[in-house]
């Protein structure tokens, strides 16, 4: 690859798949360590600065924005500068910026699949951080494209496929919701998503702009978390028996859950040739790597 890229966030587990993938095909990716405290805009300004690159893959805050149960809204608002700081050295670097999204920019009210011309309207202070985010991405880096992606599944103490498994290990009885719809997507096709938009960039193509992916197989909580647990006791004992159905309105994370979180994916395949994989064909792979960490 011709481009040099900078990856924020490569210790995350989205980074990590992504620098994974990337040896395989000899690319290759300089992730700085971020500061103490994270990425601010003095530290952003020095690092761009100093390496000049030609793109900068956005990670840096890919926990809180994808896997943490609950994000402190302070933490959200020193995100958001940080991002908009980081737009402003893009645009005045002329460099690229790959900036990740989420289907929280939804209020989840539509009964059809989200395309990325329908109006986002999130429910809660992350999804509203996260829509903020890419506004200011989009009117200040005019190279940028802005990924949103589908219910994210990895191997990350403390992510939402851990804080389940934790529960099936201890719990005998678990509810999930049966009326809630969304795209899994395990992390290793996420970062097959982004490796393939760095391809295609790096041949010069502007395909500047939004877009969105998640799994093939739109599924409900209740249906996916069966499928975890298939695999998971093939490699463990776990106490929780079947699963039980509840309605999306009584569950604990209703009130920032959009209950239909499905992305029409047919403009990232038109624009990259990126089709959508089997979410379940990527469930092995990503529980043996979890189970390897205990």
């Amino acid at each position: 690859m011709r481009m040099r890229l900078i990856l924020l966030g490569g210790g995350s587990a989205l980074g990590q798949a992504l620098i994974r993938l990337g040896a395989e095909e000899d690319i290759g990716f300089l992730a700085p360590k971020p500061p103490e405290f994270g990425w601010d805009a003095a530290t952003l300004t020095q690092l761009l600065d100093d390496t000049r690159p030609d793109v900068v893959i956005n990670l840096s805050y890919y926990f809180d924005w994808f896997q943490n149960a609950d994000v402190d809204a302070a933490n959200l608002d020193l995100q958001e500068r940080a991002v908009e700081r980081l737009a402003e050295l893009c645009q005045h670097h002329d460099t690229i910026l790959l900036q990740p999204s989420s289907y929280r920019v939804f209020d989840g009210a539509r009964a059809m699949a989200y395309g990325e011309t329908d109006e986002p309207n999130p429910l809660e202070a992350r999804g509203q951080a996260l829509r903020r985010m890419e506004q200011s991405v989009k009117a200040i880096c005019p190279r940028h494209v802005i990924t949103r992606f589908g219910w994210l599944l990895d191997d990350s103490v403390g992510g939402v496929l851990d804080r389940f498994l934790k529960h099936a290990q201890h719990q005998e009885q678990l509810f999930l919701a049966d009326d809630r719809r969304g795209n899994p997507t395990p992390i290793d096709d996420a970062a097959r998503v982004l490796l393939a938009i760095l391809k295609q960039l790096d041949c010069s193509a502007p395909l500047w702009g939004v877009y969105h992916y998640g799994g093939h197989e739109a599924t409900t909580p209740l249906a996916l978390g069966q499928a975890v647990l298939t695999e998971a006791r093939l490699r463990r004992d776990l106490a929780v028996g079947d699963l039980a159905p509840q309605p999306h309105g009584a569950t604990p994370d209703a009130r920032y859950e959009p209950q239909n979180g499905v992305l029409a994916c047919k403009k990232i395949l038109h624009a990259f040739g990126i089709k959508p994989r089997a979410w379940r064909a990527g469930l092995p792979n990503l529980l043996d790597r979890y189970y390897r960490q205990f």
